[in-house]
């Protein structure tokens, strides 16, 4: 009898014990991320209601798996492309568009269609960088008709870049071991790659060019083609807001919103499953007081 009690009362004891594993580990994660998701929301629409535009944000934090400590690099991919699309459909043609981004880049079309389709909305576009929007980012930022920028937030290169599935090379260094080494001691891989990197470079300079027609940058293309597409830098090199303003004008202004700061904290401040890359309010809100 007295042992059934001992038994009884361990196994009381140790489901008790999973219960508060159970508790910490799915369900107080999940109360912190439906909060801050909240709180993200109650921000777009008060920065939307603050610029009376269609707030979209295109956020990739390095995230950290806990236990392990393994760095996660996340990059705009065909699943962001798709989401900004989708919120740029939406946003009515007279209503301004703001897009906040941090980002490291990533899959030159996903970033490319963006470009395209933010450039082509007809009324005002912003793109508001807190920290950084580098390559496939600064594409992006190029579509827009202002971009608002942290005193010491960047942008970058846009220069191709190719991957051979071992590693990523830059189109241009590639194109420069056609003019360093006779072609018969260049190897058939090689020679494939020199070939595709004339092709992305020819590309991205055309793709640029389309971009630019009719924005702040027009009357310096060759400039910026020279100092963003050409590799004149490694692709990782920092464009701070002075230098960007000199290569696109004053369409580059110098400070952001505080409440963009704001929204930035509930990015850093949620833990566990993967954060969201593409956020929005489908309908700008009106103000207090007025009707759509």
């Amino acid at each position: 009898m007295i042992i059934n009690e001992v038994l009884t009362s361990a196994w009381d004891f140790i489901t008790n014990i999973w219960v508060l594993i159970l508790f910490f580990l799915i369900i107080i994660p999940a109360l912190q991320r439906y909060f801050i998701n909240g709180a993200r929301k109650r921000i777009l629409r008060k920065i939307s209601r603050e610029r009376k535009s269609q707030v979209i944000t295109l956020i990739h934090r390095q995230e950290t798996i806990a236990f392990l400590g393994i760095p996660i690099s996340r990059y705009i991919d065909i699943d962001d492309s798709e989401e900004v699309l989708r919120a740029i459909r939406m946003t009515p043609p007279d209503t301004p568009i703001d897009l906040i981004m941090h980002t490291p880049g990533g899959i030159a079309l996903a970033a490319t269609q963006i470009a395209m389709a933010l450039k082509a909305h007809p009324s005002k576009k912003t793109v508001i960088v807190p920290h950084y929007a580098m390559s496939g980012g600064t594409l992006i930022a190029l579509a827009a008709d202002e971009i608002l920028m942290d005193p010491h937030a960047v942008l970058g290169p846009v220069d191709p870049q190719l991957s051979d599935g071992m590693a990523a090379y830059p189109a241009s260094s590639v194109i420069q071991v056609l003019d360093k080494k006779p072609v018969e001691r260049i190897n058939d891989r090689t020679l494939i790659l020199a070939d595709e990197a004339k092709k992305a470079q020819a590309q991205m300079v055309s793709l640029v060019t389309d971009i630019l027609k009719g924005k702040c940058g027009e009357g310096h293309i060759s400039q910026i083609i020279e100092e963003l597409v050409s590799g004149k830098y490694t692709h990782d090199n920092p464009i701070f807001p002075e230098k960007a303003r000199e290569l696109l004008g004053d369409c580059v202004k110098i400070g952001i919103p505080e409440s963009v700061y704001e929204l930035m904290d509930f990015y850093k401040a949620e833990m566990g499953a993967r954060k969201p890359g593409v956020e929005y309010i489908p309908v700008a809100p009106p103000e207090r007081g007025q009707r759509r």
